[in-house]
């Protein structure tokens, strides 16, 4: 769909969703009130309906009491005919016990009457409404019974009709709801309301298709009379034809005023559509004509400005190209001195851009995996899903195939069929960083990496010299990338033991300083383990040297397989170790200590099938800033803990005592091989059995007087043990 039918389809949502919404609200509102209305009036009518029925048929019991209190027959018949004169009654019935009639006054309409108490249906038309009562002697014997009743005539169905103000059917029974006795209704909707009161159920108010609304009453106690209440809606004929019209009639306006309105908001749009598309050709002589002063004129102003400036700017990079390219050379002497690989790698990738012109690119190195790794990029926005880093497998499109073959590749993709992993982009170059000569004892140069750039200004494509360029400066970027590389191995193993691949002294001094500086910046504790392997010169002197060389590889392995990835385990000397810890208290460090001293006690070391080496180690603990203020005293507080260690009967571990001016202090705790049934970590069953031999708890031998204190149980920070450390495996 076009722009301009998107804008009338909104204008048309917009104009007609109220109008059709309002219409239809309009229509049911209306409908509902009229109903409730409706059913208010005819519940109304069927209370006054009843309250009529009930006082006449008061007022026919109390007839038929007066003649029955007359005990002569014919005082009796006077009164009968008294009460008709005087209108109180219709009729007047006297039976005996066998229900035979004794008198009736004349004119009396033919039985049976229906009796109010409506106990007794009528089959067939009702003719008069009667109240009956008792008539006995002074002695209480029944002598038959007194009736007196009311005609129900056209005459007395009008008058409950002006009572009601509603429409009133008597029907011609129960049974026959379609037949009709008396009635006020038109012959017009008679039929129509009969209709609806025989599909009612009970005495809900149904509507007939008119618009009348009905209801059914009675028969039952109290109104035994059949009837059916009707009354004329109130809504206003007509109103849904109106309503129809009023918004067909909108919607005719709508479309008038939608087609104008996209018509007269989308002519500039696709003229700057236009010029869009020539730009994008290539061609910046396109101008779009300013029409208005509104948004879309300032954006025709800010196009016509912006290519008149890209033009400049692409004239302008054209000139400077060939100067550019001769400032490579000293770009790449320039790159080869600095040992920054991510600051290296940014100016490959931003001279690389300015070099050609192009809008994207992406500098890959090889991963030991085979697998080209972005390293840093520029413009890649949209380009590549952000979520996801930049992934080339050697071979795979066109990145991974300059990387396999070592040969540079230019040219023209259709974005739709980019490859997997690569950028989205309508022109590419690829330029390979080729080892230095000699590097590949096979005599080829083999790549580490790969400069890609994307898309230039005007969908122009990469040429020869830009190819050439690039080649150039990627061999001096290479040796650059190559430098840092030896550069950082040299440091490593300046850095790192032989022997066991932990950190040597050298390092244990700088990441203590680091550590301790970090601890004290952020109010957080560092814990310092010295740890020392026991007897170990009985193990050389015993095994050998390489016996021994075997076991110090090993326990440094086992300590690395028990501290987290964030701990430093540091090798200082000899068969001395030191494991930092940081975020550290004294109860974490205590856990990592009986660990390691489980971990190097439980476990022979092999030197090979024949020689398996029981080992113990001897932990000294202290605690930045509780135990000491500078790294080198926390250093020398724990080889402190550690001597005492020894001194308690070794394979065990220690705490240093706290500085004097210390804000809390440690719980002395009792040490052994396994946890008592308080919790507590214990230091070995060495320390146990010195204890036990002196006569003394063993929380006696790390107190005050000795200089350290053991902790009380728990993680590094008091929670779960962290992950393990993977660093120098």
């Amino acid at each position: 769909m076009t722009l301009r039918g998107r804008l009338t389809a909104a204008f048309l949502a917009v104009v007609l969703g109220p109008v059709l919404l309002g219409a239809v609200f309009v229509g049911t509102t209306l409908a509902a009130v009229d109903r409730s209305r409706s059913t208010e009036r005819l519940g109304l009518a069927a209370s006054t309906v009843r309250t009529s029925v009930d006082a006449l048929c008061q007022q026919l019991r109390a007839a038929a009491d007066a003649v029955a209190l007359r005990t002569d027959p014919a005082a009796r018949a006077g009164a009968a005919a008294q009460v008709v004169s005087r209108g109180l009654a219709g009729a007047v019935l006297v039976t005996d016990v066998a229900g035979t009639t004794t008198y009736a006054t004349p004119g009396a309409p033919p039985t049976p009457w229906q009796d109010c108490s409506g106990d007794r249906a009528v089959v067939g038309p009702v003719r008069a409404l009667s109240a009956r009562v008792d008539l006995r002697d002074p002695a209480g014997v029944a002598l038959g019974t007194v009736a007196a009743a009311q005609v129900v005539d056209p005459a007395f169905v009008a008058r409950l009709a002006a009572a009601t103000g509603v429409a009133v059917t008597l029907l011609d029974g129960p049974a026959a709801p379609g037949r009709v006795a008396h009635t006020t209704e038109s012959n017009r909707v008679r039929e129509a309301v009969l209709a609806a009161a025989s599909s009612a159920d009970g005495d809900r108010v149904t509507q007939t298709p008119d618009g009348r609304y009905v209801r059914r009453l009675g028969p039952g106690p109290g109104q035994p009379l059949p009837l059916v209440l009707s009354v004329p809606g109130e809504q206003p004929a007509g109103l849904p034809a109106v309503l129809v019209g009023a918004v067909l009639f909108a919607a005719v306006l709508a479309v008038l005023a939608a087609w104008r309105l996209a018509r007269v908001t989308t002519r500039p749009l696709v003229e700057l559509a236009g010029a869009v598309d020539r730009v994008a050709r290539g061609d910046l002589t396109a101008r779009v004509p300013v029409r208005s002063r509104d948004e879309i004129g300032r954006l025709a102003g800010a196009f016509n400005r912006m290519t008149r400036e890209t033009a400049s700017y692409v004239a302008a990079l054209t000139s400077s190209r060939d100067q550019l390219r001769g400032h490579l050379a000293v770009l790449g002497d320039t790159l080869a001195s600095t040992h920054d690989l991510q600051r290296i790698l940014r100016v490959i990738l931003r001279s690389a851009l300015a070099a050609t012109g192009a809008r994207a690119g992406a500098v890959l190195l090889l991963d030991p995996d085979g697998v080209l790794v972005g390293q840093c990029a520029e413009g890649l926005a949209g380009r590549v899903p952000e979520a996801e880093p930049l992934r080339v497998p050697v071979g795979a499109g066109v990145i991974g195939a300059v990387a396999a073959t070592g040969e540079p590749q230019r040219g023209r993709v259709d974005p739709a069929e980019t490859p997997a992993g690569e950028p989205r982009c309508e022109t590419y170059v690829a330029v390979p960083f080729a080892a230095p000569a000699g590097a590949d004892p096979a005599g080829r140069d083999p790549a580490v990496g790969v400069l890609a750039l994307y898309d230039r200004p005007g969908g122009e494509e990469f040429d020869d010299d830009d190819l050439a360029t690039l080649r150039t400066f990627a061999g001096h970027a290479a040796v650059a990338v190559e430098n840092v590389r030896v550069h950082e191995e040299a440091q490593r193993l300046s850095l790192t033991d032989p022997l066991t691949g932990l950190w040597n002294y050298r390092y244990l001094r700088e990441s203590l300083r680091r550590e301790v500086e970090r601890a004290s910046r952020f109010g957080r504790m560092l814990s310092i383990l010295a740890l020392d392997v026991d007897r170990f010169k009985r193990v050389n002197d015993t095994y050998g040297h390489s016996a021994g060389d075997v076991v110090l590889a090993e326990f440094a392995r086992r300590v690395r397989g028990e501290i987290r990835e964030v701990d430093l385990a540091f090798r200082q000397g000899g068969e001395e170790f030191v494991v930092l810890l940081p975020e550290t208290d004294a109860r974490g460090a205590a856990i990592v200590a009986e660990r390691l001293g489980a971990a190097v006690r439980d476990t022979p070391m092999v030197v090979d099938e024949h020689v398996a080496i029981p080992v113990t180690v001897s932990i000294g603990i202290a605690v930045y800033p509780d135990h000491a203020t500078t790294g080198q005293q926390v250093l020398d507080a724990a080889d402190e803990a550690l001597y005492a260690a020894k001194a308690a009967g070794r394979d065990g571990y220690r705490v240093t005592g706290q500085r004097a001016d210390a804000v809390a202090e440690e719980i002395p705790v009792p040490a052994g091989a396994v946890s008592p049934d308080d919790g507590l970590p214990r230091a070995g069953p060495a320390a146990t059995r010195a204890a036990e031999g002196s006569g003394r708890h063993p929380a006696s031998l790390s107190g005050p007087a000795a200089g350290v204190t053991q902790p009380a149980t728990g993680g590094a920070s008091s929670g779960p043990h962290p992950p393990r450390q993977s660093r120098g495996r």
